[in-house]
């Protein structure tokens, strides 16, 4: 497996293009905005993109994901259908954030328990509300990684002020399933550095909480 990250929108959100080396078969993992540079990414590493992945509905992880799917011909999968709300008003959110963006309706909506597919890749999926309702986080336990949206950042985890958001559920998502997943799990975040849960669990302060770990 292989990932590369791709800086996109004025929020700087981790896109992230992750492909399997067998198969070169890629997925392009929150495509928040600036298309044509993700496009260009994509034809750098001379992959072919055969879906494309959205961890929840924001616009910065969302909003360039319509224009994308017209661009690649591809589906689009995720996140949990909790967030219809968010990904029907990229639009609205856009203007409010004075970048474009456009409504998109996923081809296929995540829940627990499901899998998603990236040439011989298989990834887990959790439903872990909290930043948003639908919001979900793909794992591979095979190759001891997690793309883990807006859930958990190094040093913090998701702001829970947007329309949706919860923090005791984020902090539940946390507890009840990324920290069981172990401490060697390396994760891409929506934002900033790589991390492992290891690291989180030890020095992440919103994690400290008594009773917490």
């Amino acid at each position: 497996m292989r990932a590369a990250i791709i800086p996109v929108t004025p929020f700087q959100q981790n896109c992230t293009l992750l492909w399997c080396e067998t198969t070169k078969k890629a997925a392009v993992v929150d495509p928040g905005g600036d298309v044509g540079q993700i496009r260009e990414a994509i034809a750098q590493t001379g992959v072919s993109v055969e879906k494309i992945i959205l961890t929840h509905g924001h616009i910065d992880h969302a909003g360039g994901a319509a224009e994308l799917r017209e661009a690649l011909g591809v589906p689009v999968e995720g996140p949990h259908e909790a967030d219809r709300f968010l990904l029907d008003r990229l639009a609205e959110q856009g203007q409010a954030y004075g970048f474009p963006a456009r409504a998109v309706t996923p081809d296929r909506w995540l829940n627990e328990g499901d899998t998603v597919t990236v040439g011989d890749l298989t990834l887990d999926v959790l439903h872990c509300p909290g930043h948003s309702p639908g919001s979900v986080v793909l794992v591979s336990p095979k190759e001891r990684f997690a793309l883990v949206g807006d859930v958990l950042f190094q040093g913090s985890v998701g702001r829970v002020d947007l329309p949706g958001g919860d923090g005791k559920a984020l902090i539940a998502s946390i507890k009840d399933k990324l920290l069981p997943l172990g401490d060697d799990i390396t994760f891409i975040c929506g934002h900033g550095p790589m991390s492992t849960i290891g690291q989180e669990r030890q020095t992440n302060p919103f994690l400290q909480g008594e009773g917490l770990l």
